[in-house]
């Protein structure tokens, strides 16, 4: 290990130990001051440390004289945006920006500001469709707002994860546009664990979290169960399952590496600083099905590891080739059933980085009760396995779809290849016939200069005959020829359409969620499995090296699961397609850019039947 890497891991680790003290307590930071035309409402609730914590609607006026004016009832987009700041510029940008203050970057504050819950309407033919009406500020600084759960249904909270304070918000929706806070989780909460990820909320409203880094201190931890891991310490490894009320408070930490005694793979589960039992755990996405008593998680990375750009690991195996399934039938203690170890495919990287089982990012599960099955995608490998029954012990996992075909689809002046093109997230639809992916693609200029980059896209496939298939499924990615024209086997997936998404930052769309609301000849929503919009958000992670352009796109889903953008959503300041998140002021003031992460379609309770 090189002097320079081993002290900007010190620099980092100070900065991680820095925000997580901060955030046990309200930091004073810089003070939103609210536009004229903005009601102030906050909302205050007690942490398990007996502080006070307090999030601050900031309410637009002219919005609420709009609502008047409009009869119809409103659905709203809520996304989960950070504060865009000096902290967040890579290492290199860093240095120039103190080393010569006259360098500017448009809209960006050099100072941290408050990061948000932003309401957004989402109403068709609305008058203010595609506005912010409302920002809700949370207590702490430089959260880093990074998932919700996937999908909301009524009468759940919301849960948002901060990725670098270890915090969890919990947020009541029940009175939209207005937000309260119902609950927080403190990284004293998860002593086991930290860098919560993403959430999924069961039917009794509690949820479970994945926790992708370590423990907050390096050595031994004791889980609920009292079972005991040794873990690196804070964003390390291993992570764990939390299950979170919705008060915010711990239910319960469960591990997610195998028991003591028990290691995987020691050249693919690197570990910096290494443990004498080498894992994988570091689960990232995470989905359930409540009727089969199981829970998919799906490991990315040792997360630590990928916030040091430009300074890179000494192994591209700090990404993980493992999706984990546990057994729910006792809702508080997730228990590990199988580890998979997702099999190469046919493409030979020169970096073996870019292999298609390297880092699983996200899983997404089958939904009617004749399937058992869940797909998986590698941000680092850009495909997509499937296993057709997650109860069964060993589930065999096949790559079924290779991002490389869309991409050449979606642009065939590019020679695209499928590897580290930063697949995210991936979605089956509610009614099982669709797999929605997002990629950020990669943008040209890397490898020195000579890689030309790839396509920037959602696309959809048809997964109808794979599912039929049950667990006599064929389909399995083992030829280039597949790799660049999809799976030869009858039950491949077929591809529906691609849609490609301008961005010429250095990321794209990472993040997505469904629209699971229509309205009804009663004049009020109701859930539906025909899903015709999705939302996709165009940023990943501040100081990973790959950003965004801070665009929330809104997009139309005809009846054959074709595409396209929705020309009606456009934001509200410069009138260009979807919400621009750079922007001088909000709401709760002039601070600047900021970062969308995730986003989620949500209707108030008294709208909704």
């Amino acid at each position: 290990m090189s002097w320079r890497l081993s002290t900007s891991r010190r620099v980092v680790y100070g900065l991680l130990a820095v925000v997580v003290g901060a955030g046990v307590a309200v930091v004073p930071g810089a003070q939103p001051t609210a536009q004229a035309d903005v009601q102030v409402v906050p909302s205050t609730i007690q942490g398990s440390d007996g502080k006070s914590y307090s999030v601050t609607n900031h309410l637009v006026r002219p919005a609420a004289a709009a609502s008047a004016a409009f009869e119809g009832r409103r659905e709203w987009l809520l996304v989960w945006a950070g504060d865009e700041n000096i902290a967040d510029t890579v290492v290199r940008d860093t240095g120039d920006i103190l080393g010569n203050p006259t360098i500017k970057f448009p809209g960006l504050d050099p100072l941290p500001g408050p990061d948000f819950l932003a309401v957004i309407d989402a109403t068709k033919g609305s008058p203010t469709y595609g506005h912010v009406v409302n920002t809700v500020t949370v207590p702490l600084l430089e959260n880093e707002p990074h998932h919700m759960q996937y999908i909301w249904h009524k009468g759940q909270r919301i849960f948002a994860g901060g990725l670098f304070t270890d915090v969890t918000f919990v947020f009541d929706v029940a009175k939209l546009p207005q937000v309260s806070l119902s609950g927080i989780n403190l990284p004293t909460d998860t002593l086991c664990g930290s860098v919560p990820d993403a959430y999924w909320v069961l039917r009794d409203g509690t949820a479970y979290g994945t926790y992708m880094g370590g423990p907050d201190l390096p050595g031994p931890c004791v889980y609920s169960d009292l079972s005991v891991r040794t873990g690196n310490g804070f964003g390390g490894s291993p992570g764990e399952i939390v299950h979170i009320g919705p008060d915010g408070r711990t239910l319960s930490e469960m591990p997610a590496a195998l028991p003591v005694l028990q290691s995987e793979d020691p050249v693919h589960c690197a570990n910096l600083p290494a443990l004498s039992l080498p894992t994988c755990a570091n689960p990232h996405g995470i989905q359930v099905r409540e009727d089969l008593n199981r829970l998919v998680a799906s490991d990315f990375a040792e997360p630590r590891d990928i916030i040091l750009d430009p300074v890179r690991p000494p192994t591209p195996f700090i990404a993980r080739p493992t999706v984990r399934i546990f057994d729910i039938a006792n809702r508080n203690r997730p228990r590990l059933l199988s580890v998979s170890t997702l099999p190469d495919g046919p493409r030979v990287e020169q970096n073996p980085g870019h292999e298609e089982p390297i880092a699983q990012m996200e899983t997404t599960v089958t939904n009617l009760p004749q399937h058992k099955g869940a797909f998986t995608e590698s941000m680092c490998g850009g495909v997509i396995y499937y296993t057709p029954d997650i109860t069964v012990a060993n589930p065999v996992w096949r790559e079924v779809f290779d991002d490389t075909y869309a991409a050449e689809v979606g642009n065939p002046a590019l020679p695209n290849d499928g590897g580290c093109d930063g697949g995210g997230w991936v979605q089956t639809s509610l009614d099982d016939k669709y797999l929605y992916h997002a990629v950020i693609g990669r943008s040209p200029g890397a490898q020195n200069g000579a890689d030309p980059g790839s396509t920037k896209m959602v696309y959809v496939l048809d997964i109808q005959r794979l599912l039929a298939a049950g667990t006599s499924t064929r389909c399995s990615i083992s030829t280039l020829q597949e790799v660049h024209h999809g799976g030869s086997e009858p039950d491949c997936p077929a591809l529906v359409d691609v849609l490609p998404i301008q961005d010429t930052s250095s990321g794209g769309p990472h993040w997505g969620t469904l629209d699971n609301f229509a309205l009804g000849a009663d004049g009020y929503y109701h859930e539906t499995a025909d899903v015709r919009r999705i939302s996709v958000a165009n940023y990943f992670v501040a100081r990973s090296g790959i950003d965004g352009n801070h665009r929330v796109h809104m997009i139309d889903v005809d009846a054959g699961g074709h595409l396209s953008f929705d020309p009606a959503f456009v934001d509200e300041n410069d009138g260009t397609p979807g919400v621009n998140f750079n922007r001088a002021s909000w709401p709760h003031g002039a601070f600047g850019n900021a970062k969308p992460h995730s986003q989620l379609f949500v209707v108030a309770d008294a709208d909704l039947r």
